[in-house]
């Protein structure tokens, strides 16, 4: 009897995949390509400069939401549900070695459920990848 050994795929959002250069978020905000997909608004570009991965930032405003523990909680949703949801549309990407910087903003006004939020990001990464793609 032959036991086949299947590695389950590792979804991680590692270091070199978070978008924290200062220079680069500019560019992205003067230069990048936006759309609103409510709650979130995407901002993205392909950078001059090499990456070696698709780098993504998070955001959350503090005109709506004043407690940092509520900003940080949006964030760390929206980090987890781009990180489960990422490998299925950005594999083409790394694949041809292209750039991508994005930023993920979250614009609406009430607490978000985590169910609803996944939901949001995998509208907001299948409009990106159609915009990528076309």
């Amino acid at each position: 009897m032959i036991l086949l050994m299947i590695t389950p795929q590792r979804y991680t959002f590692r270091k070199e995949e978070k978008l924290k250069s200062r220079k680069l978020i500019e560019e992205l905000f003067k230069q990048g390509n936006s759309f609103a997909c409510f709650p979130l608004r995407i901002i993205y570009m392909h950078p001059a400069r090499t990456l070696p991965y698709p780098q993504a930032a998070f955001s959350v405003s503090s005109k709506s939401f004043k407690k940092a523990v509520e900003r940080n909680r949006i964030k760390r949703l929206m980090r987890e549900s781009y990180r489960l949801q990422r490998h299925n549309f950005f594999q083409d990407l790394e694949d041809s070695q292209k750039n991508l910087a994005v930023f993920f903003i979250y614009t609406g006004k009430a607490l978000p459920r985590y169910p609803e939020l996944y939901e949001k990001m995998g509208m907001a990464m299948r409009r990106l990848h159609s915009a990528l793609a076309g």
